[in-house]
């Protein structure tokens, strides 16, 4: 691939992946607003794992999103009785978060319809495409992976 057709490339993706992230935004506030979610409380749910015990850094971290961000999310989750906060009994400064029961069952629920919404989209695509569909998307990632640790 010559200069010219890198560059042409170039500015293919990333107009295709300008687009893809605003459609994926669309689907993720329908998805959240369909469950009486903020996107960003859906964002929260969709990150944490059943059975798991993780502390407000490691969750902020992972959404990459400050603390006070996290902390006004959080609230929102404690209320609607997704989400369970207590202080770490080790580390005072920091708070325990986990799926209470309700939001264990919430987020199955929520995932089977997050892999429903993916089915419908996949009904779009060729039968025949969609393996090399999620292996450029996987290629992709690991690239974008790849120069977003290099910053």
């Amino acid at each position: 691939m010559n200069k010219d057709e890198l560059e042409v490339t170039a500015r293919n993706l990333a107009d295709l992946t300008f687009r893809l992230l605003a459609s994926c935004h669309e689907k993720e506030e329908r998805l959240a607003k369909s469950h009486n979610l903020t996107q960003a409380e859906f964002r929260c749910l969709k990150s944490m794992q059943e059975g798991e015990v993780i502390n407000n850094r490691e969750i902020a971290n992972r959404l990459r999103l400050s603390a006070s961000r996290l902390t006004r999310i959080i609230d929102g989750l404690v209320q609607k009785g997704f989400v369970v906060r207590e202080i770490d009994p080790i580390d005072r400064r920091n708070m325990r978060l986990y799926l209470s029961p309700k939001g264990v069952e919430f987020v199955k629920k929520m995932n089977d319809d997050y892999t429903q919404i993916h089915k419908e989209i996949l009904e779009n695509i060729e039968r025949d495409q969609h393996e090399p569909l999620i292996n450029a998307m996987t290629n992709l990632l690991t690239a974008l992976e790849k120069w977003i640790s290099k910053s």
